[in-house]
């Protein structure tokens, strides 16, 4: 609930930016990566989907599982705080990937960080059982290959993702 009225604060802040108020992303990366908590929000009702999503190296360094610290200092391989907007998709590395704008100070190299949604076989469920954890990215928002399709079809493109610790 905290996170939640953070990231509606956040879309008030940032609305000129955010074409579409509909829907809202949470990361809420005080939860362990082995626990869903990218979370999908339908404004309106209220309703919320969840997804496991992996933080960057730089943000765990010794492999916890858990997020202890933010950067967006470039070749950090850190995850950053504060909201996003969805940009464009394209064709990379990882396969399908959507590019985001960092809207505040503490994200707003994600653009030149190459900070973007993608999927990954280390942020698979499979993993939780094999490792108790997921892998780490280097800063991305890295969801499971198989769950990709569904976030982008929630999310789509100028909607606010919002990253932060409760």
């Amino acid at each position: 609930p905290v996170l939640v009225r953070e990231a509606l604060v956040a879309l008030d802040r940032h609305g000129r930016m955010v074409r579409h108020r509909d829907r809202i992303a949470i990361a809420d990366f005080s939860v362990a990566s082995a626990k869903p908590r990218f979370h999908i929000l339908d404004v309106a009702s209220g309703k919320m989907t969840s997804f496991l999503v992996a933080h960057g190296s730089g943000s765990d360094p010794g492999h916890t599982g858990y997020l202890h610290k933010f950067s967006n200092v470039p070749d950090s391989n850190a995850s950053s705080q504060g909201a996003f907007v969805t940009a464009d998709y394209y064709v990379g590395k990882h396969g399908r990937s959507q590019r985001l704008l960092g809207l505040d100070a503490s994200n707003s190299n994600a653009l030149e960080r190459a900070i973007v949604v993608h999927g990954a076989w280390y942020a698979n469920a499979d993993m939780i059982p094999a490792h108790g954890k997921l892998g780490r990215s280097q800063g991305c928002f890295a969801v499971g290959e198989r769950d990709l399709p569904k976030v982008f079809d929630h999310l789509g493109q100028g909607r606010m993702i919002f990253a932060a610790r409760a």
